[in-house]
């Protein structure tokens, strides 16, 4: 399996390492994409990230079984600004592969009309932008091959959730079970 976490200045770090982490112990392969022309991305509390690569240097992101994009403002509005990413996503989507957003960023597959008839949730406040969503309250929200969840404080479910859609449920509990959750 194969995964990619794009990340823009001010990512919500939480919503992103702990996905890198929980799916590394999972044997997926992650790779993490500043959408910048800089490897040092700096979360929305200051801490400093080295990304694997550059968006525009990536190697072929078809290969990708997931993209993952975190919350945190204003790293989602970047993320939003980056036609690159939002064409990935795009092409992503019509083929039918994973894609999960957490906190705020489930807007940005909102704006992008990805959510029409989809179950979905995001940071509370930003219900308004799921455009075309059955905007649901639930912690963590699996619709077909879209992952949402509402915030940092369900990034560990949120990273199960991908596991299990990824690698079935034997692998998600055996990770909740060695980190003891």
């Amino acid at each position: 399996m194969k995964a990619f976490v794009f990340l823009a200045n001010g990512f919500e770090e939480v919503e992103a390492i702990t996905p890198i982490d929980l799916l590394r112990r999972a044997d997926i392969n992650v790779t993490t994409v500043s959408i910048s022309e800089n490897k040092e991305v700096i979360g929305a509390h200051n801490v400093s990230f080295i990304a694997d690569v550059l968006i525009n240097e990536a190697d072929d992101f078809s290969s990708a079984d997931l993209l993952l994009l975190p919350g945190g403002m204003p790293g989602t509005n970047n993320l939003n600004a980056c036609e690159e990413l939002k064409r990935l996503i795009k092409k992503h989507v019509l083929e039918s592969k994973l894609i999960a957003a957490i906190c705020a960023a489930p807007i940005i597959l909102g704006q992008m009309s990805l959510l029409e008839g989809e179950k979905a949730v995001c940071y509370p406040s930003f219900e308004n932008q799921l455009l075309g969503a059955d905007v649901q309250y639930n912690k963590v929200q699996k619709s077909n091959n879209i992952i949402t969840a509402r915030g940092a404080g369900c990034a560990i479910e949120f990273s199960l959730a991908i596991i299990e859609a990824l690698c079935g449920k034997s692998k998600s509990d055996e990770i909740a079970k060695s980190i003891i959750f």
